[in-house]
């Protein structure tokens, strides 16, 4: 069980000037003066807290900062936080739970939403926690330990298709069917670098440099946290829970992620439904966001922190149309 006190694990955050621009509606942050900012804003993966911190710098007395994280000790960090700072509130849930939880708080609307998905460093530099194959540790994966099994439990009762299946689906391991078969061979599962060793000597052929347990320990962490499913009732909520000229802005890691984040605000921004290609004349949908954006990190950042060389910050602001149920637009 962690710690309720907040861990000494660092973390270098990603895109984060361009991250809190994003989010205020600046393409730079010299174009705004700090405490200058009222509104309700809200960090669904609060991590560390890096960009959360920068944000407040430009936040005024008067407006609100809502913080969500799983992870116990994310939340420890947030609470420190939030000991000295009377504009946060702390959540602890998944940002799943985002208009159930922003509604408990008195909050119908927002001014600003943003999300870092995925794992974080600390998370990874933790070998007890599981997520890391560099670091020995118990098979757990969580990333809330206080709610699910973890995946050693997982894997005891599991069958080999099916764990393929999970790598296959959500690792993109094109031998799944093989590292399948010798996870299941293994006589226990107490041992991250254990489960990595077996992978590594299944895999029969992997990319230079990457380890060939990667795409199997990712699998695995994004099925026992469920985080595609999270990230697309996240997404679906941030129609509903952002005003009108309110922004989003969002990091990804991978492709899964990246993928959803793209064709969400794509579709959403053109208003085409997929739903609606085989009908002679489709109805009029709305246009929810205006035209996204999309930043990479510039090479000295990735030179800085090798972490953010597959990261992508992707956002758009909320437009101000919504839909009636009619298939008609109505003014916000």
């Amino acid at each position: 069980m962690p710690s309720s006190q907040p861990s000494p694990f660092r973390h270098t955050t990603v895109l984060l000037e361009q991250t809190v621009a994003m989010l205020l509606g600046v393409k730079n942050l010299d174009d705004i003066a700090k405490a200058s900012v009222s509104g309700v804003y809200v960090d669904a993966t609060f991590g560390r807290g890096g960009h959360s911190r920068l944000l407040l710098e430009y936040l005024d007395s008067a407006a609100t900062l809502v913080v969500f994280d799983k992870d116990p000790e994310a939340i420890a960090h947030a609470h420190a936080l939030a000991n000295d700072d009377a504009r946060i509130k702390v959540v602890h849930d998944s940002f799943a739970n985002l208009c159930q939880n922003l509604q408990t708080l008195g909050i119908d609307k927002v001014d600003g939403l943003m999300a870092d998905l995925g794992v974080s460093s600390p998370q990874l530099d933790d070998g007890t926690r599981g997520f890391s194959f560099m670091r020995d540790g118990a098979v757990d994966m969580r990333m809330d330990t206080t709610r699910g099994e973890p995946v050693s439990a997982w894997l005891e009762r599991v069958s080999a298709d099916e764990l393929a299946d999970v790598l296959y689906e959500y690792g993109e391991e094109r031998h799944s069917r093989k590292i399948a078969r010798a996870i299941k061979q293994m006589p226990s599962y107490h041992s991250t670098l254990e489960l990595a060793e077996v992978i590594k000597q299944a895999h029969p052929n992997w990319q230079k440099g990457k380890h060939p347990a990667t795409q199997s320990f990712q699998a695995m962490r994004i099925f026992i946290n469920n985080e595609l499913g999270d990230i697309d009732e996240f997404l679906a909520q941030s129609i509903q829970v952002l005003k009108a000229g309110g922004q989003l802005a969002l990091i990804s890691f991978h492709s899964l992620e990246d993928r959803r984040i793209k064709q969400f605000l794509q579709r959403h921004s053109r208003g085409q439904y997929e739903e609606d290609a085989h009908l002679p004349i489709a109805p009029k949908r709305p246009k929810y966001f205006g035209k996204p954006s999309r930043i990479a990190p510039s090479d000295h950042e990735i030179k800085q922190n090798p972490r953010a060389r597959s990261a992508w910050l992707r956002g758009a602001k909320r437009s101000d149309v919504a839909y009636d149920g009619d298939a008609q637009l109505t003014q916000n």
